[in-house]
């Protein structure tokens, strides 16, 4: 059996790509038929399919509870990684200070 955490993150870090891969084309293509017919959207597609083929692998595997812990506490932590190193956003002490509660609640989760 693969490590449930592992399983999440990767899908989380997919679906935050699948996020960033929307946002760069949408932007520059707009909300249009063309723009779901553009070639990028199959990618959009394909990390979809295979980000949600790791949620339910998870949610088949650990409690409901834990596992909606484990998704929340890593989208917030992956979307902001993300967001610092591909799109130059910086937060406040503030707000990095509830990202790194939510990474520490991650690793309780992950460990108990």
């Amino acid at each position: 059996m693969i490590r449930p955490e592992i399983v999440v993150v990767t899908s989380q870090v997919l679906f935050s790509l699948k996020d960033l891969l929307a946002r760069y084309y949408m932007e520059r293509l707009g909300f249009t038929a063309d723009a779901f017919l553009h070639p990028w959207f199959a990618g959009f597609i394909a990390l979809q399919v295979v980000a949600m083929t790791g949620q339910l692998y998870v949610l088949a595997n650990v409690e409901l509870g834990k596992t909606m812990a484990l998704f929340g506490a890593t989208s917030i932590a992956v979307a902001n990684m993300l967001g610092f190193l591909l799109l130059g956003e910086v937060l406040t002490v503030w707000e990095y200070t509830g990202v790194a509660a939510a990474v520490v609640a991650f690793l309780i989760l992950a460990v108990s």
